[in-house]
């Protein structure tokens, strides 16, 4: 199976999943040994909440969080879990619980039970996403990639049958290799996830998190996940979602110039007339089917005293 014959995942909307995975922009890691912050995390503006059951959990607490899990699909909710890494204790236990319930599941003929997707962490070469990917047929797996040797082996990793879509774990990359944290550090990192995913045809990727809920702060780093090509971004808290819901989507600037781009391509006969058009006619119709696939409804200003939108970095 091709990458492409799995890349665009839909579901209907529902709590833990708002929008399809592979246009997804807030992604929500919470805490699978503490249920009460279940409810929280579905009410929140994220397009998909990942039940946790991996670095935000301690070892003694894995199989709490595990049955948490479980439960919360048994009671009729949905959302991704993101499981450890391929090779530790725990992501044997992890699969063999899951796919165990989904097994279940599927006798009883209901899809998967509530299991969205799976989020690896720690993925280090192609193998660990397709072994877990033999454990999960069909459930499609966000490849989360935290270390230099996993950064080494990117281009495989996102061509792997099982990847879906390629995830930057930048606390534990930093940890890994000493890099700080400015957008100057972390360049390299990034531009090779937009690249890797771009020829592997796979969706854009999913940044890391910003600590805080300080909107100057979340928008910032919004913008510098945008800037490197990314379309996603993890979530440590539900009041971070809305903002970089905001900062991952195309802004009304944004919409008013690929409208008026496209009306006056079309006034001037709709055919190409220099070396520009074709760029910038893919980013306008790409702007405005992103906006549409994400619920986002164009509001055309009273007037033209608008700025017009960049040309060498936008990313839709």
């Amino acid at each position: 199976m091709s990458n492409s014959s799995i890349m665009t995942t839909y579901v209907s909307p529902s709590p833990g999943q708002k929008v399809q995975a592979d246009l997804a922009r807030s992604w929500l890691l919470v805490n699978a040994v503490q249920p009460a912050r279940f409810q929280p995390a579905e009410d929140s503006a994220a397009d998909v909440v990942v039940y946790d059951i991996e670095d935000s959990v301690a070892p003694k607490d894995k199989d709490a969080a595990r049955q948490h899990v479980v439960d919360q699909f048994a009671n009729g909710h949905t959302g991704w879990v993101r499981i450890n890494g391929y090779g530790t204790p725990y992501w044997e236990q992890d699969v063999a619980q899951l796919a165990e319930y989904i097994s279940h599941e599927l006798d009883g003929s209901h899809h998967n039970g509530g299991l969205l997707g799976i989020m690896l962490a720690m993925v280090e070469s192609s193998d660990h996403v397709n072994e877990t990917a033999a454990r999960f047929p069909g459930v499609p797996i966000v490849a989360l990639v935290e270390t230099a040797r996993g950064l080494q082996r990117i281009n495989s990793i996102a061509a792997a049958r099982g990847t879906f879509r390629l995830a930057f774990g930048v606390g534990d990359f930093r940890r890994d290799t000493g890099f700080g944290s400015s957008p100057r550090a972390l360049a390299y990192a990034r531009s090779q996830f937009t690249i890797a995913s771009k020829a592997a045809m796979l969706p854009a990727p999913i940044d890391g998190p910003t600590q805080g809920t300080i909107s100057k702060n979340l928008i910032q780093g919004a913008s510098i996940a945008a800037e490197f090509g990314f379309r996603g971004k993890l979530c440590l808290l539900p009041e971070q979602t809305a903002t970089i819901n905001a900062g991952l989507s195309p802004s009304q600037e944004e919409l008013t110039w690929a409208h008026d781009f496209l009306a006056e391509f079309q006034k001037d006969g709709g055919q190409i007339r220099n070396g520009s058009d074709l760029p910038r006619l893919a980013r306008a119709n790409g702007t405005i089917e992103l906006a549409e696939a994400l619920g986002i409804e164009w509001i055309r200003p009273d007037s033209d005293d608008y700025g017009s939108a960049p040309t060498d970095t936008y990313h839709y």
